[in-house]
């Protein structure tokens, strides 16, 4: 036996060694399937299968780069450069580049990342004088961009009376004309956005039976991970590839499928078995990554599903901590309380920052736990964020390079035409726009044939276009035989993009030099990279293609030792030793927008089972009473999701009720004069605000563990005179003997064990204990 095989246990042996037939792998959280598809691999290799023959499609270009990494130790790095392996649209936007002309598009045509695809749709409303507020522009994009996930193309969209009635009852009658007006404007500029990397390729294996018939021919084998997101138009591409040698090897969760938002369909993973004859099935039921009370708990919720594959995960694993859940007071307590745990956790544990991941639903989170951690000077990274590619600066550079690659680029004309500023406003645009459209060429044909147009343009500002012109011409004929960092730096140069900069001498200006210093850096860094590629040559589409594809992960070094804040959208396929899972209240997770039907809950449901199986150790969840949103306190209730976890596996950290506010004003400035007797009572007795939010009892009980209240409580010791081995009491807790004190005056500590909650760190000037003895 191979030695790389002898590491697999028998469950992810048996689909490895399955060389030919189509088989699905169905692998739960932390089971190893990455080491699955990886050594699936690299035996076909050993088998004889040529690495040209084979096509692997990931999720992220990162989960590519480090399972062709794996593979290169195994067969060696010559044959795995070989292979076509990375994400559907880096595969397909390869596929697309080799045979652009059929579709009639240059082989280096610009892919459009969301901002361009919007300034577009932007653009056509304003020419259309459509009413902005109700086409509003992003709800047109994602429109079109389900439109073409679900292939309707622009023709079947006008064939199809429904559609055309569903968007005039929508109050959007000319979104069809939109549509069209997008279709035509990005083929004029030789443009595709990440949608029709895969509607595109639909049309090129359909419409062209020898173009199919030559990658079908190539693909003898194929694998898919993360099948249970793919979408309709991914399926289909998929279907046909694999059609011929049927040696399909898809693997997959579904209890992880959580794009729906996307146009993933979890029915591609559930009806696998039907779509081809003699499916082997295979299942990876072990987890490797997370404790034992990680792994039921996530049981425990997920086989509240009802649409779901029959599976039950297990683990070796030491049972572990159970689930923390603290409900805190706002979500500034909440973020006050997580980075408090994580500096102690740091502090106990000797953990790095790396170690600790904050999963939040919503972006708009992550604002509070900021602030937390900043105060704490804990460093962390938002992913999701303002990536770098998206900076203005960089988007800048880029935009040049895209220009001298394909002058047809509109998106990249108009953004550094007169940047650096080249005295050509935007009357000049404009008479360049109607050209455009009116002779139905690129801005930049029209520009280079000034002299056969009378655009009443006046002869300096010709001057000036002329010489914007022969500026990218002059760069594109230094591509031909320069490499992607040498374009980038002279275009830096050449340009007065730095000159323009270093004009503004404050500190924003300062980082914005230092990141185009950096994107030079990492261009560098890429061309030396692909001298290890087999087909790869270091030049400027290559890099603009990698830029363009690359996701908010993939550009992650690692280096950096810091805390990760994310939506659990993106920390799918991550793994963190400590997970804090924030907000877990209802109407934000599960998502009030989520709850209409019963395949949209047990999505949110899906979402929760990814969060919680992120952690290896130790899971946090928390909630709050009350939460600002939309600039408006407003009250929180738990996440039905907390009740769904079996009670054995959570540790209920809920504090009493013991808040009171102590006046910053003397009271006795307003006087003693008001006759109380006539005012209604609308407050407590005692001076205590009402709670933002009032669970019932029954709720309390669950939440709190509580014992009904005995008639009369123990009143709490003056817990300065605790010494080691005193016996205590506690409300919540019962009785304990103190193990040991650490700290002295507000942040004195002790560490007791006791009888029902076991042991504990308490802060004494928090803790309600008797001292018994």
């Amino acid at each position: 036996m191979e030695a790389y095989l002898a590491e697999l246990n028998d469950a992810q042996r048996a689909p490895v060694l399955q060389k030919d037939g189509p088989m699905i792998v169905i692998a739960g959280a932390g089971s190893g399937k990455t080491r699955v598809l990886t050594y699936r691999i690299a035996y076909l290799m050993d088998q004889g299968v040529d690495a040209f023959n084979i096509l692997s499609l990931t999720f992220t270009n990162k989960a590519a780069r480090e399972m062709k990494q794996r593979i290169s130790k195994i067969v060696g790095s010559g044959e795995a450069k070989n292979l076509w392996m990375g994400t559907f649209h880096s595969v397909f936007a390869k596929m697309l580049r080799y045979e652009a002309d059929k579709l009639g598009y240059p082989s280096n045509f610009t892919i459009y990342d969301t901002q361009d695809s919007h300034s577009v749709i932007r653009a056509i409303i304003k020419e259309m004088r459509l009413d902005k507020d109700v086409y509003k522009y992003k709800q047109v994009y994602n429109r079109i961009s389900s439109y073409k996930n679900s292939l309707i193309t622009v023709k079947a969209y006008f064939q199809n009376p429904e559609l055309q009635e569903a968007d005039a009852m929508s109050k959007k009658p000319r979104l069809g004309e939109i549509y069209k007006a997008y279709v035509d404007r990005c083929f004029k500029a030789g443009a595709m956005d990440f949608d029709d990397l895969l509607l595109k390729t639909n049309e090129l294996l359909n419409r062209f039976p020898d173009v199919l018939h030559k990658y079908q021919s190539r693909f003898k084998y194929i694998l898919v991970d993360e099948y249970q997101d793919t979408n309709h138009s991914q399926y289909l591409i998929v279907r046909a590839l694999s059609d011929k040698f049927q040696n399909i090897c898809v693997v997959g969760d579904d209890a992880q499928s959580i794009y729906a938002f996307r146009g993933a369909n979890i029915n591609n993973i559930l009806n696998f078995q039907k779509d081809y004859e003699d499916v082997q099935m295979y299942r990876l039921e072990q987890n490797y990554r997370s404790s034992k009370n990680i792994v039921n708990a996530a049981n425990s919720i997920i086989e509240k599903n009802k649409t779901r594959l029959d599976k039950i995960v297990w683990t070796a694993n030491e049972d572990g901590p159970k689930i923390i859940v603290n409900r805190l007071l706002t979500d500034g307590e909440e973020g006050r309380y997580v980075a408090s745990s994580i500096f102690e956790n740091k502090m106990q544990n000797q953990m790095d920052n790396g170690d600790f991941a904050i999963l939040y639903r919503t972006n708009a989170q992550s604002r509070a736990m900021e602030d937390a951690l900043r105060k704490k000077d804990i460093p962390y990274r938002i992913y999701g964020g303002l990536s770098f590619y998206q900076r203005k600066e960089i988007k800048d550079v880029l935009a040049y390079l895209r220009l001298i690659l394909n002058p047809k680029d509109e998106e990249a004309l108009k953004r550094v035409i007169n940047y650096p500023s080249r005295g050509i406003g935007q009357t000049t645009m404009d008479r360049l726009a109607i050209a455009a459209n009116q002779h139905n060429r690129s801005m930049f044909e029209v520009i280079q044939n000034l002299d056969k147009l009378d655009l009443k343009i006046n002869k300096g500002t010709q001057t000036k276009l002329e010489n914007f012109v022969n500026m990218i011409r002059s760069f594109a004929i230094m591509n031909e035989t320069s490499n992607a960092f040498q374009i980038a730096e002279a275009v830096t140069k050449k340009t007065g993009l730095v000159q323009e900069l270093k004009k503004d001498g404050t500190p924003e200006g300062i980082a914005r030099i230092e990141n185009i210093e950096e994107l030079l850096n990492g261009i560098r860094d890429f061309v030396e990279g692909q001298k290890e590629l087999a087909d790869a040559t270091g030049s400027l589409s290559e890099f603009l293609e990698d830029v363009a594809l690359a996701t908010d992960l993939d550009n992650d070094t690692g280096d950096d030792d810091r805390v990760a804040l994310m939506t659990i959208h993106l920390a799918k396929g991550l793994e963190f030793p400590f997970v804090y899972i924030v907000g877990m209240e209802e109407d934000l997770f599960p998502s009030a927008m989520s709850m209409n039907t019963r395949s949209e809950l047990e999505e949110e449901r899906r979402l929760f089972y990814v969060a919680i199986t992120r952690a290896e150790k130790q899971a946090y969840l928390t909630y709050t009473l009350s939460r600002y949103r939309w600039g408006k306190l407003v009250d929180a209730e738990p996440s039905r999701f907390i009740e769904e976890i079996d009670e054995q596996y959570l540790d209920l950290m809920v504090p009493q009720d013991d808040y009171k506010y102590k006046p910053l004003i003397d009271t006795d400035i307003f006087g003693d004069d008001i006759d109380k007797s006539k005012l209604r009572q609308t407050k407590p007795k005692g001076g205590t605000p009402p709670p933002a939010h009032k669970p019932s009892e029954e709720q309390l009980r669950k939440l709190r563990k509580l014992k009904p209240a005995s008639p009369e409580p123990s009143k709490a010791s003056n817990t300065l005179n605790l010494s080691e081995g005193n016996e205590v009491e506690h409300m919540r807790f019962g009785k304990g003997k103190v193990l040991k004190l650490e700290g002295s005056g507000q942040d004195k500590k002790a560490e007791i064990d006791f009888e029902e909650g076991g042991i504990k760190k308490l802060l004494l000037r928090f803790a309600k204990l008797k001292i018994l003895s």
